[in-house]
């Protein structure tokens, strides 16, 4: 990171990770095209997961490269008279890969945990009509940055 003071550490970074409400995935296709995509995650033990369908192109991306960044953004407020915007940030690296069996099924219950606290019974059911045709995948942290940009230091 250029600027070392606006770095914040990792146990702040895997916290912002844990909060957010989504990120984006980044991963690249066979001949090295970039691809970045929003999408629903849920963060657990330096694991960060999330659901698909069967394929398409982020599934192709990682069969072919499972390298892959994920960053989530928090608290952002753009400020005009200091012609900036206040931010926190991470980014995360890892190795992506499908998650299988009772790992694959505590990701989805804690997606429903995250996203769907109240609905937990109706999520399991869900979670049974639409099994055949999602995968988990399961991003293993491999390092995880930081960032802030707080407002007052723009003045």
């Amino acid at each position: 990171m250029r600027r070392k003071d606006k770095s914040i550490g990792s146990e702040e970074a895997i916290r912002l990770l844990a909060d957010c409400e989504y990120g984006i995935l980044s991963t690249a296709d066979s001949e090295g095209q970039p691809y970045g995509v929003p999408l629903n995650y849920v963060y657990k033990d330096n694991h960060i997961y999330f659901h698909s369908a069967l394929t398409g192109r982020k599934i192709e991306n990682i069969k072919n490269n499972p390298r892959v960044s994920f960053c989530v953004t928090g608290d952002t407020r753009v400020i005009p008279s200091l012609f900036t915007t206040e931010f926190v940030s991470a980014v995360a690296f890892g190795v992506a890969s499908e998650a299988r069996g009772l790992e694959r099924y505590n990701a989805l219950l804690w997606l429903l945990q995250k996203y769907s606290p109240e609905y937990i019974e109706e999520g399991k059911a869900y979670i049974e009509k639409h099994d055949r045709v999602t995968k988990v995948i399961k991003i293993s942290i491999t390092s995880i940055s930081g960032k802030k940009s707080p407002a007052e230091s723009k003045q």
